[in-house]
């Protein structure tokens, strides 16, 4: 049978997100976290087309919107990439807001006041705002987030490596670039695709997570390389995840994670907002706007804003006769 797929495609500081408006079967399940897990056991073909070659690319990332899981959200999401199904996503949660605003389905009175949607992480609170007369910006009030531990060491490859574990709707290593010598450049990204995967690799073998609500949430999903500079307030962040994936922005969620570790570390306070810079120097804002105890373990409210910009509105399709299929991919 052919393959039709409907998309409109966003890009969130410089990462893309890939909207899937239809081809995709409706699944039946109260949690987002079993929809997620449906997909990828009955239809993960369908996340293949859309994110492999020729189709896609190695560093495509993609949304289904869902129905609500909780009686005051408005809609769910689930988060594809290269490997499969994330958690949580901060830039695809600023594109589906964009989304839903340019199709007019909420208005912008409404997401000035907020507006609640779902996701395998849990419940997030979206916002929008006008920056300028012709630039929208959205932000949202993120999961609760933690620091699981600070100033683990690793080796790898001989080189010792200290990294904090934390979680910000997914759990991120947070490491020191300039500790490192490793260039955050767009020309180095190789090098900091290989670092990244090596030592994901062998912090999962050497530190076993357990999220402490959702099993399904017990793992390890990027490194993060930070360049610092003098001042907290403004730094750089270079996600790997996945399966080797570089985020193009600054990472909604890995951001998350460094204001929980920020927090614990009272670099910063409440409301006090840093800004961090991606690979191609585009921006996110992040701040803690409350605290909280979080099956037992403080945890912090982040709020990140960023702006989506809409790239275009696609057909895909994959013929029955195609020995390609649902693609390939090569990095």
């Amino acid at each position: 049978m052919e393959i039709k797929i409907k998309t409109r495609d966003y890009h969130t500081a410089g990462e893309p997100l890939r909207i899937i408006e239809s081809g995709f079967p409706e699944i039946s399940g109260k949690k987002i976290l079993e929809i997620r897990s449906l997909l990828s056991k009955d239809h993960d073909h369908l996340r293949k087309t859309i994110i492999n070659e020729p189709r896609g690319h190695y560093d495509m990332y993609a949304c289904l919107p869902t129905p609500p899981e909780r009686p005051d959200s408005k809609f769910g999401m689930v988060f594809l990439h290269n490997e499969g199904y994330s958690t949580m996503c901060g830039h695809a949660v600023i594109a589906m807001g964009k989304y839903y605003l340019d199709k007019k389905e909420i208005g912008l009175a409404e997401l000035e006041t907020g507006i609640k949607a779902d996701t395998p992480a849990g419940q997030v609170v979206i916002f929008g705002r006008e920056k300028s007369d012709t630039s929208i910006e959205i932000g949202f009030r993120n999961v609760p987030s933690f620091v699981e531990s600070l100033d683990n060491l690793i080796m790898v490859k001989d080189r010792q490596i200290t990294f904090d574990l934390a979680y910000g709707g997914a759990y991120y290593a947070l490491v020191d670039a300039d500790d490192l010598k490793l260039s955050l450049k767009p020309e180095n990204s190789h090098n900091i695709r290989t670092l990244g995967m090596d030592i994901k690799r062998e912090i999962e073998e050497q530190f076993p997570i357990n999220h402490p609500l959702e099993k399904d949430l017990s793992f390890l999903y990027g490194v993060i390389f930070v360049s610092y500079g003098s001042d907290v307030s403004r730094s750089k962040n270079v996600c790997v995840f996945a399966d080797g994936q570089i985020d193009r922005s600054p990472t909604g969620t890995g951001v998350s994670a460094r204001a929980a570790v920020h927090f614990e570390r009272k670099q910063i306070g409440i409301s006090d907002e840093i800004v961090v810079c991606s690979i191609i120097d585009t921006c996110f804002m992040v701040r803690v706007v409350e605290t909280e105890i979080f099956q037992g373990q403080k945890a912090v409210i982040p709020e990140v804003w960023g702006t989506a910009y809409y790239t275009g509105t696609h057909e895909f399709a994959v013929d029955p006769n195609d020995p390609i299929g649902p693609g390939f991919m090569i990095r």
